[in-house]
């Protein structure tokens, strides 16, 4: 087992204490957005061997990669680690954003390459071969956009800005119009392609239309029955003033989860993280399709052929108990599966659930892994990477401790 070290990215809407915070540690005085914990290439974490020499843990895993990942992940995934963890701490939004499928994400990776776009380069759609779906366990109440409403329900939302406009004698802008009619269509994949398509590219229509809607309301205009959307969108367009992102909220579910609430994201799923502190698990990729809220290079063209066009109810997952006592999410993915252990004063070991490597992380007391060939002390802000060939491993409180420790663990799905 190896103890491993992090790498923060320093995003520009992350927040500056919350993760600091829960590992318990001095902030860096800027903006801590993610910490990567995984092998992905573009920010490894770094393995530290037990005589203290330290090596890129994508390094590590294509030293030997039967023994860290094992035969079934090995040979269902290739020679890389399949899931990458985060610490996702969002103090602004993010970008509205979709994912990939797997046959996707190949195609617009070998098209890129051949067309020889770098790597590196702003405008690249695809970093990676790999799809991308993901998982958020809350830590914090967390604020969230998650796949579509109904097309009835928003057409319901943006008939109440047209009346609140005309109310206040404000014309109603064309572009408010088109979407009410576009959400209006019998077919529903077809009336929420219409109305997303003719927000996303109505450029300065748009961004007008949102100037109007957002100044009638700040005036005092009526939000019920429509407060909880209507409010986050006047908040986005606070951080994003005119972006197209900031209407297509309304299209979009509006998820206030609790802590220790779950949700995951496959792909095709239009979505964007608000605000709030989460552990993230999602196929090891940086594929990212934007679609607003964002600086960022926006593909259109690509992001259309992408969304999958169909109203979701929210994909939350509830947690598997075992025996044992630890928390187990298993969403529909083989490349991971999450785990959150508690373990109070004196209590009995937990044995990991593991199939494949798997990643730890000790987010309050201390823990100590231990299996038939090491062990491994960690202390609250710690991780661990652990090679398939040490399982069977035990999580033990550590002997004397005072406090309860709580860890999280990921490993593939394959044992589902």
């Amino acid at each position: 087992m190896y103890q491993i070290e992090n790498v923060l990215r320093p995003y520009a809407w992350g927040s500056t204490t919350a993760i600091a915070g829960l590992l318990g540690r001095p902030a860096s005085g800027g903006p801590e957005a993610e910490m990567w914990i995984g092998a992905h290439p573009d920010s490894p974490s770094t393995a530290v061997h037990p005589n203290g020499v330290t090596q890129p843990l994508d390094a590590l895993i294509a030293s030997d990669p039967l023994r860290c990942l094992g035969s079934e992940s090995l040979a269902e995934f290739g020679p890389r680690l399949p899931f990458l963890t985060k610490l996702l701490a969002a103090e602004q939004p993010l970008s509205l954003q979709v994912h990939p499928s797997l046959d996707q994400a190949r195609e617009g990776f070998a098209r890129e390459n051949a067309a020889g776009i770098p790597a590196d380069a702003a405008d690249r759609n695809y970093r990676d071969d790999n799809h991308k779906p993901e998982m958020i366990f809350a830590l914090t109440p967390f604020k969230a956009l998650c796949g579509f409403r109904s097309p009835a329900e928003s057409k319901d939302i943006f008939g109440h800005l047209a009346h609140v406009l005309d109310s206040a004698a404000v014309d109603v802008p064309d572009v408010l119009k088109g979407v009410i009619a576009d959400l209006g269509q019998p077919d529903e994949p077809a009336a929420l392609k219409a109305a997303f398509s003719r927000l996303i590219e109505g450029g300065t229509g748009v961004s007008d239309a949102i100037n109007e809607v957002v100044a009638v309301l700040s005036a005092g205009a009526p939000l019920e029955p429509h407060r909880e959307a209507l409010t986050a969108m006047v908040d986005i367009n606070e951080a994003f003033p005119g972006d197209p992102g900031v209407l297509i909220s309304l299209l979009l579910n509006h998820l206030s989860l609790q802590p220790g609430d779950v949700v995951y994201l496959p792909a095709g799923n239009v979505h964007a993280y608000l605000h709030g502190l989460g552990v993230e698990v999602m196929a090891s990729s940086d594929n990212v399709l934007r679609g607003g809220l964002t600086p960022k290079h926006v593909d259109v063209p690509e992001l259309l052929k992408t969304v999958r066009f169909e109203a979701l109810g929210v994909p939350r997952i509830e947690a598997s108990g075992t025996e044992f006592g630890q928390e187990l999410y298993r969403p529909p993915f083989k490349e991971f599966q999450l785990q959150r252990i508690e373990l109070g004063p004196g209590a009995e070991p937990v044995p990991l659930a593991q199939t494949g490597p798997a990643v730890v992380v000790v987010v309050s007391g201390s823990v100590l892994l231990d299996s038939p060939k090491s062990d491994l002390r960690l202390q609250r802000g710690a991780a661990a990477f652990i090679p398939d060939i040490e399982a069977p491993v035990n999580v033990h409180p550590v002997q004397g401790a005072t406090d309860t420790s709580v860890a999280f663990a990921v490993t593939t799905g394959l044992g589902n």
